[in-house]
């Protein structure tokens, strides 16, 4: 059952893995768009998962590790 309100620590976590896709993306010089192209979704999907306003499904999760080329606990550290 979902708590609320949401405990404090589930956004701070949401912004740490949007920085860490973010920062993994920037590394392999992919813009958004091209994110957004490997896993089937919008850039602004994407934007919206780097600035955690929303937080990404798993199995968006699995397709952003495998087109940023890491396991996905490098993503969810």
């Amino acid at each position: 059952m979902p708590h609320d309100p949401m405990p404090d620590w589930v956004p701070a976590r949401r912004r740490e893995i949007g920085e860490r896709i973010r920062s993994l993306r920037l590394d392999r010089q992919l813009s958004q768009v091209d994110l957004a192209e490997h896993i089937g979704r919008d850039h602004k999907t994407v934007h919206r998962y780097e600035t955690a306003v929303t937080a990404p499904s798993l199995t968006d999760l699995l397709l952003m590790a495998d087109a940023l080329g890491v396991p996905l606990a490098d993503l969810v550290r």
